[in-house]
């Protein structure tokens, strides 16, 4: 009897987004578990929050006080080592994450293995070390703690702005929105030919319902970011 076909869920991020951290272990935890081909796709946030005429929940001060506390209490559960940087507002409105994501997007391109974890390090260099991630030596650091040689991370960084880099990242960008996203993560799971398109971290036993598959919980035992 032949093996089910597997499916296909394009995981659509910006480092830039404190839950798309939560959804990103999760789904990079179960990528074995379930029968799954995840493929991760660098977005420009702040191109989604424009084209889809948005918001970041962060300018909204209830909405801030509340993620502070609600990222606290999902972290622990997740078992991610997260904390808030110690300025906020610089880090998602004023730094940015373009570099990181065309960084990332050039990663994709031209050697995908180190990708999952080279967004991890980005991730922990924000939101555990209060680290940059927008310079050039901030993005050479973490492609050494992902693995990747130096004279490739140099080489690679070289590219970000050339036009290919930047036509792809403007790509995955687009196709989110062709998809109805409108903020990080967006994950689409192809389902019966179908594209099914979910939000956030929290829908994540739904999404296994349309899979087919179970849930499990966030499988903290299976934890690959580390302090």
């Amino acid at each position: 009897m032949a093996a089910p076909t597997r499916k296909s869920v394009e995981f659509f991020y910006d480092v830039l987004s404190p839950y798309t951290w939560l959804a990103f272990e999760v789904m990079c935890r179960y990528q074995q578990k379930w029968n799954i081909d995840l493929k991760l796709r660098p977005f420009f946030l702040s191109g989604i929050m424009q084209g889809a005429d948005n918001r970041p929940p962060g300018m909204v001060p209830a909405k801030a006080t509340y993620m502070g506390k609600d990222l606290k209490r999902l972290t622990d559960m997740y078992q991610v080592p997260f904390k808030l940087p110690s300025n906020p507002a610089e880090v998602m409105f004023i730094k940015g994450s373009i570099n990181a994501g065309r960084f990332l997007t050039a990663v994709d391109m031209n050697c995908d293995q180190y990708l999952e974890e080279l967004t991890r390090q980005l991730f922990l260099r924000i939101y555990y070390r209060d680290e940059d991630i927008t310079e050039p030596a901030s993005l050479m650091s973490a492609a050494a703690k992902a693995g990747i040689p130096e004279d490739l991370a140099k080489q690679l960084l070289s590219t970000i702005k050339d036009q290919a880099v930047k036509d792809r990242l403007r790509q995955n960008t687009q196709a989110a929105l062709d998809h109805g996203a409108f903020g990080s993560p967006t994950i689409v799971a192809h389902v019966d030919g179908k594209p099914q398109m979910f939000f956030g971290s929290d829908r994540m036993e739904l999404m296994a319902h349309m899979l087919g598959e179970k849930w499990y919980g966030p499988l903290p035992e299976l934890a690959k970011a580390k302090m």
